[in-house]
């Protein structure tokens, strides 16, 4: 291997890697806040670290630099790291974490897939979010990208076919899929009014979807605190405005009938490939 520097090779349980890279679609910062908090609340310790002056370009992904009275501090650079936590309550987990790569996804791609057959991974979970015709006042509903209809059916779907910019997330997902190992994108859907601010409820329901379909114990109480925070504040605001109470009741409806659809129901609701376009369209507007 040439962009992974190996740190060490850690005693796992049955491991599961989960990928929660930066740079790409997540409204409501809820996969950056759901790996955060992952980590946050799990012991973990340094797998590997990748090559970020082969990976990344600085010119976008700049280091921080501390400045203090005019004296240069230390820099702190991005990093690209594969992470381990065995006391998880259940299986061990692996987690991918830092910017997603600007270049060479080929072979960082295969190398990653190479890195995790070597350490037994059996499951790969994506964590990402995506701006949806939802309302804030509804339960956060999760749609799939999977390589098996068991997987896709477990967490559910888009019904409906598009073509979009795929993420470095999606390649490996699709790159461990093709060497054998379940792979699935757990998407949340968050209010496309709410999604350029942090929306915790969100997060909350990738970590618990994580933990079903681990098997491993994650703690969300917080994260659901947060939402509930949120989701007042939003309520408050959107009770201003006349206009946006229409709107979220509009929303409303469609949730609930979408939710408890039947046949006659089906066209008071946006069609599976309207709410296909429309993401389409959101998906080519974001990114590098």
């Amino acid at each position: 291997m040439t962009l992974a520097s190996i740190t060490n090779w850690p005693q796992l349980d049955r491991p599961a890697l989960v990928l929660g890279l930066e740079g790409w679609v997540d409204a409501g910062y809820a996969g950056g806040t759901a790996i955060t908090a992952l980590l946050e609340s799990t012991p973990h310790e340094v797998v590997a670290t990748f090559d970020a002056d082969a990976l990344l370009d600085h010119r976008s992904r700049r280091p921080t630099l501390r400045i203090s009275h005019g004296i240069h501090g230390p820099l702190a650079w991005p990093e690209l790291r594969l992470l381990s936590a065995t006391q998880t309550g259940g299986r061990s987990l692996l987690v991918l974490t830092g910017p997603e790569p600007d270049l060479r996804w080929h072979e960082w791609s295969a190398e990653v897939v190479a890195l995790g057959l070597r350490l037994g991974v059996e499951l790969v979970v994506g964590l990402g979010a995506f701006p949806a015709p939802v309302p804030h006042t509804r339960g956060v509903r999760l749609a799939a990208t999977a390589n098996s209809e068991e997987l896709a059916g477990k967490v559910g779907f888009l019904p409906a076919a598009m073509d979009v910019p795929a993420g470095a997330q999606a390649v490996l997902e699709v790159a461990f899929g093709e060497a054998g190992i379940p792979s699935v994108g757990v998407w949340a859907r968050v209010p496309h009014y709410a999604a350029g601010t942090p929306y915790p409820e969100a997060a909350a329901a990738l970590l618990d979807e994580l933990a079903s379909l681990t098997g491993v114990t994650i703690n969300t109480e917080l994260l659901h605190q947060a939402g509930r925070r949120a989701r007042d504040q939003i309520q408050a605001l959107i009770e201003a405005s006349e206009e946006h109470s229409a709107m979220v009741r509009q929303l409303e409806e469609q949730h609930d009938a979408e939710v408890g659809m039947s046949a006659t129901g089906f066209n008071h609701i946006p069609t599976g490939d309207e709410l296909a376009a429309e993401l389409e369209r959101f998906l080519r507007g974001e990114g590098h």
